[in-house]
């Protein structure tokens, strides 16, 4: 990192990592916007895309690599973008201190599969990360989850089929296999095609909570 590019992400990290000792989210991002979460947004760049093209919504990127929040960091300060926050740690801390039905979308694109069977308890698609995600999302809010693994899509899908509170929203083969007009492909997902990996791109929907009569 040079010096003026580490005088800058001195100056612009303070103002934008969350603190979820103290999370406030009204106090980072003001009342009655949408909120939506990408957990680890690797080189940030269909973060900034989302938060260019939906300026009312607010954005909270979850990334453990400091390379990755450097280079977001480079984008948000280039476009003048006031509506994303960071959080550099495991998004599982995060997310289980959100306010229920607070989310209105959430992406999981190509996480690391951890493809060894021993490394399986690592994977972030999992039962307890779905329930807690579960909690968290306002009724009909989107999850969106890619990958260009093909042991991890099974698993992703066998552990979506197990959640009675979300719905995947394919009906034809193209609803998964194409990626949609406003899913930006990330640097990662080029580097899949051009190795001649297959990606999947699933779209979840949460389905209504069940009221009391």
């Amino acid at each position: 990192m040079r010096k003026g590019q580490k005088a800058r992400v001195e100056e612009l990290l303070p103002a934008l990592e969350i603190d979820v000792e103290n999370l406030d989210i009204e106090a980072l991002f003001g009342v009655g916007r949408p909120l939506w979460l990408e957990i680890g947004f690797g080189g940030g760049e269909h973060l900034a895309w989302q938060a260019l093209a939906h300026t009312d919504v607010s954005i909270i990127g979850c990334e453990p690599f400091m390379n990755g929040v450097v280079k977001l960091l480079g984008t948000i300060d280039a476009d003048g973008l006031d509506n994303v926050r960071l959080f550099r740690d495991d998004a599982r801390l995060l997310v289980e201190r959100l306010p229920p039905a607070s989310l209105e979308r959430v992406f999981i694109l190509f996480p690391d599969p951890w493809p060894k069977a021993r490394h399986h308890k690592r994977r972030i698609v999992s039962d307890a990360m779905l329930g807690q995600l579960a909690d968290a999302l306002v009724d009909g809010a989107e999850l969106r989850i890619a990958t260009d693994d093909p042991g991890y899509l099974e698993w992703i899908l066998m552990q979506m089929r197990r959640q009675a509170d979300f719905d995947w929203q394919a009906r034809r083969p193209a609803d998964w296999r194409e990626r949609p007009d406003d899913w930006p492909q990330t640097r990662y997902e080029a580097k899949a095609v051009a190795a001649g990996r297959l990606c999947a791109f699933l779209t979840y929907r949460r389905r209504p909570r069940c009221t009391a009569a």
